[in-house]
């Protein structure tokens, strides 16, 4: 009888951390059909009008490989590494989508609400979300990152908080303080 999944993950993540560069590739396979669910949360919307789910989960793990000294420290901290990587990613085709676009009609606002948003969302505010979340990092670093975990990982409240390694109460008085400073921020 083989090891369980939690066993074996907690394994790589031991071996990941000591340095073990397949360990990294063998923990990417393992949680790969959770990351395609924690990427099909992200990109909140249909295929045809942002990155597909496959294609967010592949970016942002091409975004970890050069970070050969990742620390990951628990399943957990790698969704949290991972949600900040589909961050990046995300944020880099709004770029490039907002250069070639500068809106549209199916275009919605950026809203940050616990359900996921129906239809596209706006590059240019996915841009704007961004850039005050990072002055709301420089402001208040632990709301920065559960709204991170949360908006960008998808992450639920007992998800978040063991990410971050903070208790649920924290996470939900962090997610509405950040809530509402990132709404006064982008109107």
């Amino acid at each position: 009888m083989g090891a369980s999944p939690d066993r074996e993950l907690t394994g790589l993540i031991r071996a990941a951390r000591g340095g073990d560069d397949a360990a990294v590739s063998a923990l990417f396979s393992a949680a790969y059909e959770e990351l395609r669910q924690l990427a099909h949360l992200v990109r909140r919307s249909e295929a045809r009008q942002t990155l597909n789910t496959t294609a967010l989960v592949h970016e942002a793990w091409f975004k970890l490989l050069p970070s050969r000294g990742l620390s990951i420290e628990s399943l957990a901290h790698f969704k949290h590494i991972v949600a900040r990587a589909m961050r990046q990613v995300l944020v880099d085709y709004a770029r490039g989508q907002a250069a070639l676009k500068r809106g549209g009609a199916d275009a919605v606002a950026v809203t940050l609400q616990d359900s996921a948003q129906e239809g596209a969302v706006d590059p240019l505010r996915l841009i704007q979300l961004h850039d005050a979340l990072g002055e709301l990092e420089r402001v208040d670093p632990r709301s920065a990152k559960v709204v991170e975990c949360r908006y960008f990982g998808g992450l639920d409240i007992e998800e978040t908080a063991a990410a971050l390694g903070i208790s649920t109460a924290t996470v939900k008085r962090d997610w509405r303080v950040a809530r509402a400073w990132l709404t006064d921020a982008l109107s």
